[in-house]
């Protein structure tokens, strides 16, 4: 059986977590969540992203490749040479490079890629995908 994503929906929900990941760092989010909101969210950002680019990988191979994704882009973070370091001070670079290691970056990024595999497995996703016998 194979999957096949609708893609005009996966492109809407790269966009809405752009905003939602960019708008949580305002004031009003709880202290509590703002360290971790953005990291999960964007994890969860790259899950729809391969999803929109591979319509009909499984959600699993989603799921592993986009954490392995973000688990890459923060272990980078022990490198610290002038050019990356260059990159890192603009910000589109610092959102997408990150400036420190953190270890709870790491469950964040696991948790962005679990939530992405969720919503596409038992929630309101579940429901857009089409599954086709091949």
């Amino acid at each position: 059986m194979t999957l096949k994503r609708n893609r005009i929906l996966y492109l809407v929900l790269i966009i809405f977590t752009i905003g939602i990941g960019l708008m949580s760092r305002a004031s009003f989010i709880p202290k509590s969540v703002l360290p971790y909101l953005g990291d999960i969210l964007y994890t969860l950002m790259f899950y729809f992203i391969l999803g929109f680019l591979f319509p009909e990988m499984s959600k699993a191979k989603v799921a592993v490749i986009s954490i392995g994704l973000c688990f890459l882009i923060e272990i980078s973070q022990f490198y610290q040479a002038d050019w990356i370091n260059e990159i890192r001070s603009y910000k589109l670079g610092g959102l997408i490079l990150g400036f420190g290691f953190r270890w709870s970056d790491l469950v964040c990024y696991t948790l962005g890629g679990l939530w992405g595999y969720a919503l596409e497995t038992y929630g309101p996703l579940a429901k857009s995908i089409v599954k086709s016998k091949v």
